[in-house]
């Protein structure tokens, strides 16, 4: 049951009847991921599934901003206790393990994981399956974010599954900012809403926060 008080502020721009047909899943809730669940829950998503099989470190108070209390847990588990804080009435599906192929998912596909390799194991496993499919990638002070849920995005987005020998590998120490990981997850969501509006996506945004480059394809 939605309150329709609650939602009134975003109604014409994140349509109830649609969002409330959507099932996402986020798969991974690291620094981009655990944001991306927090929105959904407070946009009015029903069901939510998080897939991953870490725990909050110190390393991930500053960089994925989880809470002191959360050390030890699994991500899963403290992700989904605040998106529940958000919305009581969303149900939350944690799955405390590595992605598998034969995980039943949403209709809807959020990708925040650390490796290429991972990426094209998921896309390979559902990418064709899903309505909508997003991929946040980061590093420092960049982000990029790429959508298929059409045609033209679903034929351009294994072009990026680059090997991973060719990923750049910067210092541990200048991985992850939390403000570059909110801002990607922020675009990640905005193309779920126009997709949720049947408006056309970006099949492939690159921001660099640094240089302030902007760049769309």
């Amino acid at each position: 049951m939605r309150d329709d008080e609650r939602y009134s502020r975003q109604r014409d721009i994140v349509p109830p009847e649609r969002i409330v047909a959507c099932q996402a899943t986020v798969i991974g809730v690291g620094a981009i991921g655990r944001q991306v669940a927090l929105q959904l829950a407070a946009m009015g998503i029903l069901w939510l599934e998080l897939v991953d099989f870490d725990l909050v470190e110190t390393s991930n108070l500053a960089s994925q901003g989880y809470l002191e209390d959360d050390l030890g847990q699994l991500k899963v588990d403290a992700t989904a206790m605040q998106c529940r804080k958000v919305n009581a009435g969303i149900e939350i599906v944690s799955v405390p393990e590595r992605f598998r192929r034969s995980m039943e998912i949403g209709n809807a596909v959020f990708v925040c994981v650390d490796t290429i390799d991972i990426r094209r194991l998921i896309w390979q496993a559902v990418g064709e399956q899903v309505s909508f499919f997003c991929d946040g990638r980061m590093s420092a002070e960049v982000l990029r974010v790429l959508t298929a849920c059409d045609a033209p995005s679903r034929s351009h987005y294994p072009s990026t599954l680059f090997r991973m020998e060719e990923a750049f590998v910067g210092p541990c120490t200048a991985k992850t900012t939390i403000y570059c990981a909110n801002i990607a997850a922020g675009m990640m969501i905005a193309q779920f809403t126009k997709y949720l509006r049947q408006l056309p996506t970006e099949a492939d945004i690159h921001l660099n926060l640094l240089a302030s480059e902007l760049s769309v394809g």
